[in-house]
């Protein structure tokens, strides 16, 4: 079974994404997703040999929380546009220390800030051990960086077993 599905999350992204691009749910539209879905990861297997175990029920919960996020802060980036004068808004560049170590997840935390109106990540350092992220509003940084840390890598090192 691991030959026909080596990576059994990306053939089913592959099938929901390929039905979502036609625009059709059709036993055709359905069936060539699923050729694509089996197809794609078996040509692609050799390109991922160090492919990290993830815990799919923990990333399920973290995707839940990654939505109430963005929507809670579409509706403060809101509020700090309309009603916070520009003189009282405190930019910050955070200097997330990070203590996740494959690439893999760093990358999750990376795009869920991203993701978050209100924050960016700009860069990794050189030495992996720090995330670079720009607040739009962070009048205590330190609290900012943990409370990302609390929220958000504490579930990824679930997640990816770190």
């Amino acid at each position: 079974m691991n030959r026909l599905l080596p990576h059994p999350g990306l053939s089913a992204l592959l099938v929901v994404m390929w039905v979502v691009m036609v625009n059709d749910l059709t036993y055709g539209t359905l069936f060539l997703g699923l050729v694509f879905g089996v197809l794609v990861p078996i040509f692609t297997a050799p390109w991922w040999p160090g492919r990290p175990q993830v815990r799919f029920v923990p990333a399920i919960a973290y995707c839940g929380v990654v939505l109430w996020d963005i929507l809670v802060a579409n509706f403060q980036v809101a509020a700090i546009i309309l009603f916070k004068p520009s003189h009282a808004l405190r930019p910050a560049w955070l200097a997330v220390p990070l203590e996740l170590a494959s690439p893999e997840a760093i990358t999750v935390f990376a795009g869920t800030i991203s993701l978050t109106p209100g924050t960016v990540s700009a860069d990794v350092s050189a030495c992996g051990r720090f995330l670079l992220v720009h607040a739009l509003h962070a009048p205590d940084p330190q609290a900012e960086i943990v409370k990302v840390k609390a929220r958000y890598e504490a579930r990824l090192k679930e997640i990816f077993h770190a």
